[in-house]
């Protein structure tokens, strides 16, 4: 499925009515004339540094956003051409050093940024569609890759991809204390799996038990956490693998990708061009950008 998988899907042929009456008004689209954007537009995947800073992948405006508490600026913003860098941004992470990690499918690479906030390519395009990217203890990138069904390694520096393990439709990634690596899979045997450092895979939930599993967060406890676009559901999964609904429907519309600010989970949602902080109950806020 293309990026735009559950805009296409839940929008009722929504590439027919494209064609017949145009994008839609909430779509923006860049082009020469295009004052810069100033709110999220299509927000899918989130990383947090600290305390404060947040870095938002968003889709529409080709780029990243950072949120200084409430304060909302745009990071980096991409060509609207495909194949430049950051053109299609989804998978975020902060490296070992506190610098930004960004996954970009448009040119099959993961890219780091550098003091002067420009995006420096890692696997001189060696990655096929990263969706993922979470950073191991030993300061290692693990990247999940939609199009080659695996999880690639990379070491800290960069440099060419090693397989780790194969996964059917591997999508949203998440490291529990143990140093092992939670994956969101949209194969037909398990639709979450546990990955320890020595590569043993284990079977989380069982089956296609989501309607559609983005990505997943673990919590300090071992507890995880599943975003579902398509059931507007943040699913809750314990020790007994079985997923119980924490954070349903509104003002959800199609949480995706989700990040850890201390206690709190942040959820992207592209549906409702907001990020949202669901505190331990379960209720979901949207954060009020300036």
């Amino acid at each position: 499925m293309s990026l735009n998988h559950h805009r296409c899907v839940r929008g009722g042929f929504w590439l027919i009515a494209v064609l017949a009456v145009g994008f839609p008004a909430a779509a923006w689209r860049s082009t020469a004339a295009d004052p810069a954007p100033d709110k999220l537009v299509y927000p899918v995947g989130i990383a947090v540094r600290g305390e404060q800073d947040m870095f938002v992948a968003d889709l529409e405006v080709h780029g990243v956003w950072k949120i200084d508490g409430t304060m909302l600026r745009m990071y980096f913003q991409g060509k609207k051409e495909f194949r430049t860098p950051l053109n299609r941004p989804r998978a975020l992470a902060i490296d070992g050093e506190g610098r930004l990690l960004a996954g970009c499918g448009a040119t099959r690479e993961v890219y780091r940024f550098n003091a002067e906030d420009e995006p420096e390519p890692l696997t001189a395009g060696g990655i096929g569609n990263p969706i993922d990217i979470v950073v191991n203890r030993a300061g290692e990138l693990l990247v999940s890759d939609l199009e080659l069904h695996c999880i690639w390694k990379l070491p800290a520096a960069g440099g060419k991809p090693e397989k780790f393990v194969e996964v059917p439709a591997p999508r949203g990634l998440s490291l529990d204390g143990e140093d092992r690596l939670w994956v969101v899979s949209h194969g037909d045997k398990a639709s979450l799996l546990r990955i320890s450092p020595d590569k043993q895979i284990e079977t989380i939930v069982a089956g296609r038990a989501f309607r559609f599993a983005h990505d997943v967060a673990v919590d300090k406890e071992g507890t995880a956490y599943v975003s579902d676009g398509y059931a507007e559901t943040i699913w809750k999964v314990g020790a007994d693998g079985k997923p119980v609904a924490w954070s349903q429907g509104d003002p959800l519309k199609s949480p995706t990708g989700m990040a850890w600010q201390g206690e709190t989970l942040l959820v992207a949602d592209p549906m409702a061009a907001a990020v949202f902080q669901i505190d331990a109950g379960g209720v979901a806020t949207a954060l009020e950008l300036k």
